[in-house]
């Protein structure tokens, strides 16, 4: 009978290349009960926009399926029922773009659907035109706004609300008629399973555990591919879902087993130690970094004391360490605070060269999410080149002052 649908978008602009990233349906019968629900993540191939509002990273994004593939699914649970949303005109337009992208045209304009939005000035006269406040002049609790599911709930209560005031038929009943004889293009439903949000408590499984278990190989691995990897990976301190999938990646292009993976962090933890050693004392941040990184590896605590000690005794070979210099080329990407412009003005007061676009030259990449799918991040991980948060990269601006 009804389908609620709310969006959460790369930003509010069709017309500036904007996507959807998640979308929700709550289907309701006649007298505006659940019939069922439905939501998931969708990937952009795009930068993800105000990540401060949506609260979507990209490490779930990404994993999600593209519209593309949502779409005969999309569909299926749209046909036949009245589209609902709350500023229908917003929704009606991502959907209809997203559908024109594939080639196809799609009912959905605002004209052939019920903005909860619209209503609110016939049962709720003189309320503000936000969900929220609709709710509570509905007299219904607040909900959890900017998440997809929880938006298209709220919505079809309120929904549900108007029904009960609305008259049997309601006013409306003619556009839902129409909406049982409406034609919609034919297309597959893949039955994907849905990608949902991940919760707060819940981490991403240490990517060691995605690699083969198996017996010591008799031979030295030959482990430097894997290695620079890792050096860019750990600039920031942090390994994004990408940076790990490119791990998993490359250990198995070169039949590196879980075993030869967990000796190669061990010799890079030694390596470490013996840079933080190298002025003969170490600081309570040097053991708190080596800690942080012995974390990142899959290590523990005593890997770093037993490192310490056998440093101490004979060092390890030292990695070059990653520096900034005057002249070198960095490119920022995605929304920040501040602005990606007051960053650009501090890169070039240091000295820095600022680019664009990515290029074989550039030596750093500066994302608001490392994960980030736009084109800018996408060129750096073909061309290598490091890609880490605003935090990471002002720490490199403070450690080349000091």
């Amino acid at each position: 009978m009804y389908a609620v649908v709310d969006l959460e978008t790369t930003g509010r602009k069709t017309s500036w290349h904007d996507r959807v990233v998640e979308i929700a349906v709550v289907r309701l019968d006649e007298s505006g009960r659940t019939v069922d629900e439905w939501c998931t993540l969708v990937n952009p191939d795009r930068d993800l926009g105000p990540q401060d509002i949506h609260r979507i990273t990209a490490a779930e994004a990404r994993r999600a399926p593209r519209f593309a593939d949502l779409a005969g699914q999309i569909v299926a649970r749209l046909i036949g029922h009245t589209l609902v949303a709350h500023n229908l005109m917003f929704d009606a337009g991502f959907l209809t773009a997203e559908f024109a992208r594939l080639g196809h045209q799609v009912p959905v304009a605002a004209g052939r659907g019920l903005c909860t939005m619209q209503l609110a000035g016939q049962f709720l006269p003189g309320v503000g035109r936000g969900l929220g406040s609709c709710r509570e002049a509905a007299g219904l609790p607040p909900h959890q706004a900017h998440s997809a599911l929880h938006d298209a709930r709220a919505a079809a209560e309120l929904l549900a609300f108007y029904l009960r005031r609305a008259g049997d038929p309601p006013r409306w009943a003619p556009l839902v008629h129409e909406a049982r004889r409406i034609a919609w293009p034919a297309l597959i439903d893949n039955d994907l399973a849905p990608v949902t949000r991940r919760r707060p408590e819940e981490r991403e499984p240490h990517f060691l555990t995605r690699l083969v278990d198996r017996l010591p190989r008799l031979n030295d691995p030959k482990g430097d591919a894997y290695l620079d990897l890792l050096d860019r990976a750990l600039l920031d301190r942090h390994i994004s879902a990408s940076e790990a999938d490119q791990l998993v990646a490359t250990a198995e292009q070169f039949g590196l087993a879980r075993v030869d993976v967990e000796e190669l962090h061990r010799g890079y933890l030694d390596s470490m130690v013996t840079v933080a050693l190298e002025d003969g004392i170490l600081t309570p941040a040097e053991r708190r970094d080596l800690d942080e990184v012995a974390e990142l590896l899959g290590l523990a605590g005593a890997d770093v004391d037993r490192a310490l000690q056998a440093a101490r005794v004979a060092p390890a070979t030292a990695r070059p360490r990653f520096r900034l210099n005057a002249g070198d080329e960095v490119v920022f990407t995605g929304s920040m605070t501040p602005a990606r412009e007051v960053w650009a003005a501090g890169a070039v007061a240091h000295g820095l060269t600022v680019n664009r676009d990515v290029t074989r030259r550039t030596r750093l990449v500066v994302a608001a999410d490392p994960d980030s799918m736009s084109g800018k991040a996408e060129k750096a991980r073909r061309y290598g080149v490091p890609i880490v948060r605003p935090e990471a990269y002002q720490a490199m601006l403070d450690a080349g002052r000091a």
